[in-house]
């Protein structure tokens, strides 16, 4: 538990300049607790506790602004920034590194059953305001641009933005080599 908390407050030094030392993190950012509420939330809802996951998440939704349902994965590092409005729906996952501004929803479409939600790969950047929406997968390494909408999948190492968003940036990675372009 305390190594989870170590790697939040990291992930805040690591994304924010603004902050200033630990006591600021743990008594003044609400991303940060949310992600706190979220964890034991998540746990109970594995464990088939639904109504008590369901409370614990909607008093974080109450006194920070952001909505996280319980069965969402999100792995170490998650940081959100100025988290106002995000939403974060039940089948999503979250990779590692991954900073989200505030308004960003990872969304469904409807009102199918099953995985609904998007998958969010490691080192990931999403903008204020882009909507992730739907079974997608956004891959390793990807920046959506602020206000964005997201209906398929982006591959690794792009950068996609507008409504609704097209790639318009490929990185080098030595890896798969593939070359940087811009439209």
């Amino acid at each position: 538990m305390f190594k989870g908390l170590r790697e939040d407050i990291k992930a805040v030094f690591e994304n924010d300049p603004a902050v200033k030392n630990i006591a600021e993190v743990l008594l003044c950012y609400p991303g940060l607790h949310a992600i706190l509420l979220h964890r034991p939330a998540h746990w109970l809802y594995n464990r088939r506790r639904f109504v008590l996951a369901r409370v614990i998440s909607n008093f974080s939704r109450f006194m920070t602004g952001i909505e996280i349902h319980p069965g969402a994965r999100i792995g170490k590092g998650f940081f959100i920034d100025h988290g106002m409005g995000i939403v974060i729906g039940e089948t999503a996952e979250i990779g590692d590194n991954v900073v989200m501004y505030h308004g960003a929803t990872l969304g469904g479409t409807g009102k199918d059953k099953g995985k609904r939600h998007p998958t969010v790969g490691n080192n990931v950047m999403i903008g204020a305001g882009a909507k992730i929406l739907g079974p997608i997968t956004i891959g390793n390494n990807v920046k959506i641009g602020a206000g964005s909408v997201v209906v398929k999948s982006v591959p690794d190492n792009c950068t996609a933005v507008g409504c609704p968003a097209k790639i318009v940036r490929r990185r080098y990675n030595r890896e798969n080599n593939v070359l940087s372009w811009v439209i």
